[in-house]
C-alpha cells in the first residue's frame, strides 16, 4: 500500500532534544539578568544628557502631630494609631508625635530631635483656646527648630462626617420616620474651655451636624463651661427629645469622653479617634499651613473650613 502523503509517521518527526539539567535554572538566571538590564536601563534614562547628577527632591518639612497627652492609655494608643494612618496617606513625610503633657514624648522633646529642621505642628484640638494661643506657640518659639503652627481641626466638614461615622456604629439610623426624627436629638459633648471663641467654634461644629443630621444638636462640656451634658440632655427632654444620643467631641478615649458618655440616655458614640476622615484633615491642615504665608499662617487659618 502506498502511504498518504499526509499521514502521520513518528519516525521521521524531529526529535526534541532532551532539556539539559540544569536547564530550569539557567531560564531563571536568564530572566534575572533581564530585569537588572531593564532597571538599569530605566535608571540611566533618568539621569540628564550630559551625565550630570539631577538634585534629589527636597525633604518635606515634618508634619508633628501635637496631642494634648492623657493619663488613660487607650489615649496614646488611638494617637498612634492616627499618626500611622497620616503615614499611610502620606509615606514620604516624616510624621512626629509631641504631647503637651502626661504622654511622652513631650512637645518640647520632639522638636530638640528635629535640631533646626522645619516642620509644621498640627494640633490634635477641636477648636481655639489656651493651648492653642499659649502653650503651643510658646514650645514652638523656645526650640530651634523652624516651625508653623496650624490652626486647630474643628470646625470642619471632615469632622462632622467622623462625627456621623461614630453615631452610626454606636446605632443612629440612617432612616427615620416624621416621628422618630421629632423625638430624637444629638448632645455633642465637648471638654470645654474658658475661652469664648473655643465655645464658637463648638458651637459651629453643632450647627454642621445639625444640618447633615436633620435634627436639634446642642454642644454641651464636660468642664469650665455650660451647659453640661446631663443638663443638655434634661433640657431636650423637656421638649419632648427623649431619643438623645450623645457625640463624643473628643480625639482620643479619655476621662472626660468616659464621663459624658455615661450620661447618654440612649446611645453614645465613641471619640473620633483614627477615622480615616481624621487623618484626611490632618494633612488637610498641614498643607494649609504650608502653603499659607509663614508670618500668617495661624492667623489666616484659624477661621478656615
Amino acid at each position: 500500500m502506498t502511504a498518504s502523503p499526509f499521514q502521520h509517521d513518528e519516525s521521521t518527526q524531529p526529535q526534541q532534544s532532551p532539556r539539559p539539567p540544569g536547564g530550569a535554572h539557567l531560564d531563571s538566571t536568564a530572566q534575572i539578568m533581564d530585569r537588572i538590564t531593564s532597571q538599569l536601563g530605566s535608571q540611566l534614562s533618568r539621569l540628564p544628557r550630559d551625565g550630570s547628577r539631577r538634585p534629589t527632591p527636597p525633604i518635606p518639612p515634618a508634619l508633628v502631630l501635637v496631642g494634648h497627652g492623657s493619663r488613660d492609655p487607650r489615649a496614646l494608643s488611638t494617637v498612634s494609631a492616627l499618626a500611622e494612618r497620616v503615614r499611610e496617606l502620606r509615606p514620604d513625610l516624616p510624621v512626629r508625635l509631641g504631647h503637651i503633657e502626661l504622654n511622652a514624648p513631650l512637645l518640647p522633646d520632639t522638636l530638640a530631635e528635629l535640631g533646626t529642621a522645619e516642620a509644621v505642628l498640627v494640633p490634635l484640638l477641636l477648636s481655639r483656646g489656651y493651648h492653642i494661643k499659649q502653650d503651643i506657640p510658646e514650645m514652638a518659639t523656645a526650640s530651634s527648630a523652624r516651625t508653623r503652627v496650624a490652626p486647630p481641626l474643628g470646625p470642619h466638614p471632615l469632622l462632622v462626617e467622623t462625627l456621623y461615622a461614630r453615631l452610626v456604629e454606636a446605632g443612629w439610623r440612617t432612616r427615620m420616620t416624621d416621628a422618630q426624627r421629632r423625638s430624637s436629638a444629638v448632645v455633642l459633648a465637648a471638654a470645654g474651655s474658658r475661652d469664648p471663641e473655643s465655645d464658637v467654634d463648638t458651637r459651629r461644629t453643632a450647627q454642621l451636624l445639625a444640618e447633615h443630621l436633620g435634627v436639634p444638636v446642642v454642644p454641651a462640656y464636660a468642664t469650665t463651661a455650660a451647659p453640661t451634658v446631663p443638663a443638655a440632655v434634661r433640657a431636650l427632654a423637656a421638649q419632648g427629645r427623649h431619643r438623645v444620643a450623645v457625640a463624643s467631641y473628643f480625639t482620643a478615649p479619655g476621662r472626660f469622653a468616659t464621663e459624658c458618655a455615661e450620661a447618654a440616655p440612649w446611645i453614645a458614640a465613641a471619640p473620633l479617634g483614627a477615622h480615616p476622615a481624621m487623618a484626611r484633615l490632618i494633612l488637610h491642615r498641614y498643607d494649609q499651613a504650608i502653603a499659607a504665608p509663614e508670618t500668617s499662617a495661624t492667623r489666616e487659618l484659624a477661621s478656615a473650613l
